[in-house]
């Protein structure tokens, strides 16, 4: 069957591209892997960030930033672009992968509970962690999902700084949220992001990974579809919600770079909800698809030094690996740098 996936390891400035692209790959194989063999575009996303939540190289799941308690506490959040439903988990200390958790909380939501109660969309903290436990996901003590270079980053930073509240004036945050965007060959769309979020954050904090609208977005129309997950500085994400405008902008563009770039720029470097003294900090991936034509188009952009993704479709032998990086003349958190690559997909009748 027909599909394509794109990951990224999250915008931040990355100076040793090969501990990503390994990952990157095996990440694009798996979702590959799911859609060859007439998985959905939900199940080939779920699997992508799996694969790169168990890395130990990213900001998700085994081997996220320590809070400023020394503990790791991931979000994530996935969405389902054919029925629009969305799950979302934070604040989970045991949940050996949160995307898996996220699926599962998406997939319910069509599924009305005893008594008409609505299903969760978003759960949080011991709440989450129970409801893993009753779909029979995989748990483990907390400690086994830090890992020795969590750790030492953690300490390095907690010597340096004297109480949590001033983490926020401190420029060390790790921005490497991963995210995913997948189609399948029966004309659906998925993307869902995962993140154990900023480093020395307060216990509790919620970013834009598990937050509707800021995180991952997913739509489909009757002649287009369109799939976003962001990362970079959380918060500022949330207030713009960028994931859904930059959908939202690209389902009704003429030029899909265009649209991103404008988007990118008007609602999110120049937003009035955002500080205007501040760097700001944000990536996206996106893909465009035309229902009709079958052309789509992968879009990525970041205002960071640095942004490292890859693609590759189910008609492909081997993923394809990019680290874009902002030109040399242009500034960090206040420029903003728009690519990407086009390809079609037969759908299947």
């Amino acid at each position: 069957m027909a599909g394509f996936v794109a990951v990224h390891t999250g915008a931040g400035n990355c100076v040793d591209e090969t501990k990503y692209q390994k990952v990157i790959k095996e990440a694009c194989l798996r979702g590959v892997h799911i859609l060859r063999n007439g998985g959905t575009a939900l199940e080939a996303c779920e699997a992508s960030i799996t694969r790169l939540e168990n890395s130990g190289n990213t900001n998700s799941g085994f081997g996220s930033n320590l809070t400023w308690d020394g503990k790791v506490e991931c979000e994530a959040s996935i969405m389902d672009g054919a029925t629009l439903q969305f799950g979302a988990c934070t604040n989970v200390r045991t949940v050996k992968n949160p995307i898996q958790l996220a699926r599962n909380i998406c997939s319910r939501q069509g599924r009305m509970l005893t008594f008409e109660r609505i299903p969760p969309m978003i759960l949080a903290g011991d709440g989450a962690e129970l409801y893993a436990k009753e779909l029979g996901l995989q748990l483990v003590d907390p400690s086994m999902l830090v890992s020795s270079k969590a750790q030492r980053c953690y300490e390095h930073y907690k010597s340096k700084i004297k109480t949590a509240s001033s983490v926020y004036n401190t420029q060390i945050t790790s921005l490497d949220t991963v995210g995913a965007v997948c189609v399948d060959g029966n004309g659906n769309i998925a993307a869902g992001c995962s993140s154990g979020g900023l480093i020395l954050k307060i216990s509790g904090r919620v970013g834009q990974a598990a937050s509707f609208g800021a995180g991952c977005w997913a739509e489909v129309t009757d002649d287009r579809m369109v799939g976003t997950c962001t990362t970079g500085n959380g918060e500022y994400l949330i207030k713009t919600l960028l994931a859904r405008e930059l959908a939202t902008d690209l389902l009704s563009c003429t030029c899909p770079t265009t649209s991103l770039h404008q988007t990118f720029k008007g609602k999110f470097l120049e937003s009035k909800l955002l500080p205007r003294d501040k760097e700001l900090y944000g990536g996206s991936l996106a893909i465009i698809f035309n229902r009709g034509s079958e052309d789509g188009e992968l879009l990525w952009g970041h205002t960071t030094k640095s942004l490292c993704l890859g693609y590759m479709s189910t008609h492909q032998k081997t993923p394809k690996f990019v680290n874009s990086s902002l030109p040399t003349y242009s500034k960090p958190g206040e420029s903003i740098i728009v690519s990407g690559q086009a390809f079609r997909l037969s759908m299947n009748n």
